[in-house]
């Protein structure tokens, strides 16, 4: 199905353009505004391309996404497009952040684009988080102790990949592995690759291709949703943890 009249008519309202005036912009004919809003006639290619030149979205979210669930501040800018993403605010036009749930983690890779999967989930807002775009995602297995299953990361979405700092820990979106929590090291200048680390060292640290990694969010506060028992939070407990698992991994290498 496509949007594309829709989008149109609202891309133009949004800016409170008339169709005359949103015609003089993209040097097309009012007559043509009026018949792609209509849905009379579709756009022909090379107007589908000035369209998206002028409003700095790429040709697809043009034609397959439905830009009436969208804000102004859904759209943001990486270099110099401009990329859906969908944002959830509040009455006060207050950004929201959404959660995802244990149970839906595996969808996020197809609906993290998608307004209207977005709109659909719960949300609540960290007064202490008041600049930036945030998401929380639940925590699986054990690759990042002392963070506990069934935990929730709140992390800050990375609008540009210049922007990752060596050994910061990311929930990292990729179109493989689907959602991961792990500390990054960036080597896309040496060789286009993301290097990601466990803490808990059973698992062995993996590269993943810069063009492969869909979103990027960095750590900003841990929702525990179990308590720690008091022998966790001993430092010899700790201690005694990692020199199991050192033991282990050299009994494995043998």
């Amino acid at each position: 199905m496509s949007f594309i009249a829709s989008n149109i008519r609202h891309l133009r309202t949004l800016r409170s353009f008339s169709q005359e005036y949103f015609a003089e912009e993209l040097q097309w004919t009012r007559a043509m505004v009026a018949s792609f809003e209509s849905g009379r006639t579709e756009p022909s290619v090379s107007r589908l391309v000035e369209l998206s030149a002028y409003t700095k979205l790429p040709i697809d979210a043009l034609i397959k996404a439905d830009l009436r669930k969208s804000k102004e501040v859904s759209f943001i800018d990486i270099g110099n497009k401009r990329v859906l993403f969908p944002i959830s605010v509040n009455e006060d036009n207050e950004e929201m952040i959404e959660i995802i749930p244990v149970e839906a983690s595996a969808g996020y890779l197809n609906g993290y684009d998608d307004p209207e999967y977005i709109e659909a989930l719960q949300k609540f807002n960290l007064p202490f988080l008041t600049v930036g775009t945030h998401r929380a995602f639940p925590i699986k297995g054990d690759s990042m102790l002392p963070v506990k299953p069934g935990s929730f990361i709140v992390g800050k979405f990375v609008e540009d990949v210049q922007y990752i700092k060596n050994g910061t820990t990311y929930i990292v979106l990729t179109k493989e592995d689907g959602l991961v929590y792990k500390r990054v090291f960036n080597s896309i200048e040496t060789n286009r690759t993301l290097t990601l680390v466990s803490d808990n060292t059973a698992y062995a640290p993996y590269e993943v291709a810069i063009e492969k990694v869909l979103e990027l969010w960095e750590f900003k506060c841990c929702i525990n949703t179990q308590e720690f028992d008091k022998e966790e939070l001993k430092i010899s407990s700790i201690s005694n943890m990692v020199a199991k698992l050192q033991t282990e991994i050299e009994s494995l290498k043998k």
